[in-house]
C-alpha cells in the first residue's frame, strides 16, 4: 500500500522518523549505485550527535521512557527529614524527572572514488537535532568544512519543524527543502517543496568531467513507505506531528487520510 500523500507524508515526521531516516539513506544508496559504479561507490556512514535539549521532541520523536532517565532508587540520596521544631520546608508544587540527553545516530550517504576512497559528495538527511541549537551550529560548521574541502553537499530536509539550515530573503517559506552546494561554488541551488507536491528529482554531482546523476526523491520515499508498511502504524484520523498545519491544509490532509 502506498502513502495517500502525493509527496512527503507528514505523518512520517514523528516517532517513525528515526526508522524513516535510516531507511531513506539505504534507499538512496540503492538508487544511486547502478548509476555511479564502477568508478564511484556509495557508502553509508553514521555519526552521533548528543541531543542536550530533547524537551521539544518528547512525545513527538522521543518516547518519554527514553529521555526521562533518572537514577535507580538504590542510588538516589534520600532527603533528610530531621528539621528543628517549628521549622519545616514548604512542600514543592510539582516534582518532575530530570531530562537526560539523548544520543542520535545520523546516517550520511557518501559517494566516494572507488580507487582512492576520496569523498566526492555527501548526502545528508536532516534530523530534528540538526535544526535547533546547539546542533544547528555544529551542522553548519560541518557543511562549511566540507565545502572548503571541495566536497559537494546535498541536503534533504523533510521535516517541517525546526530552523532551516539555508536562509535567504528570496527563499519563501515551504514545508520541505532540498539544497545542493557544489564544491567551490559560491551559490546553493534550492528546491522548496510544498506538502501537496511530489518531491523533486535532483542532480547528484560527481568529479569533473563526469556528468551529474539523478536522484528521484519521490521514488525513494515511496519505496521506503511501501517496504516498511508504515500505514499499519499510522493513525490517519489523528492530526500529523507538529507543527500545526496551515489552515488551508487541514481539510486537505483529513480528506487524504480517509
Amino acid at each position: 500500500m502506498t502513502s495517500p500523500f502525493p509527496g512527503m507524508d507528514p505523518y512520517l515526521e514523528g516517532d517513525l522518523w528515526p526508522d524513516v531516516h535510516h531507511a531513506l539513506a539505504s534507499q538512496i544508496r540503492r538508487q544511486l549505485m547502478p548509476l555511479i559504479r564502477p568508478k564511484y561507490v556509495a557508502r553509508i556512514s553514521r555519526y552521533v550527535v548528543e541531543d542536550h535539549t530533547p524537551e521539544s521532541e518528547i512525545g513527538i520523536m522521543y518516547p518519554d521512557v527514553e529521555v526521562l532517565q533518572g537514577r535507580s532508587s538504590g542510588e538516589a540520596n534520600e532527603p533528610s527529614t530531621a528539621y528543628s521544631a517549628g521549622n519545616t520546608p514548604s512542600p514543592p508544587a510539582l516534582s518532575v524527572p530530570v531530562i537526560a540527553s539523548v544520543e542520535v545516530q545520523i546516517p550520511v550517504v557518501e559517494i566516494r572514488d572507488a580507487k582512492s576512497n576520496r569523498l566526492i559528495t555527501a548526502i545528508e538527511i536532516l534530523s530534528p537535532v540538526n535544526k535547533r541549537a546547539p546542533g544547528l551550529e555544529q551542522y553548519l560548521q560541518k557543511r562549511r568544512r566540507l565545502h572548503q574541502a571541495g566536497v559537494h553537499f546535498l541536503e534533504i530536509d523533510l521535516l517541517r519543524r525546526g530552523t532551516r539550515s539555508v536562509r535567504h530573503p528570496k527563499l519563501q517559506k515551504s514545508d520541505y527543502l532540498i539544497a545542493l552546494t557544489r564544491a567551490y561554488q559560491p551559490q546553493t541551488d534550492l528546491w522548496p517543496v510544498g506538502m501537496r507536491s511530489p518531491l523533486p528529482t535532483v542532480p547528484v554531482p560527481l568529479s569533473p568531467p563526469d556528468e551529474d546523476v539523478l536522484l528521484d526523491l519521490q521514488r525513494a520515499i515511496g519505496a521506503v513507505y511501501e517496504d516498511a508498511a508504515y500505514y499499519l502504524s499510522i493513525d490517519y484520523d489523528a492530526a500529523p506531528p507538529p507543527p500545526e498545519l496551515e489552515a488551508g491544509d487541514v481539510e486537505w490532509v483529513k480528506r487524504l487520510g480517509r
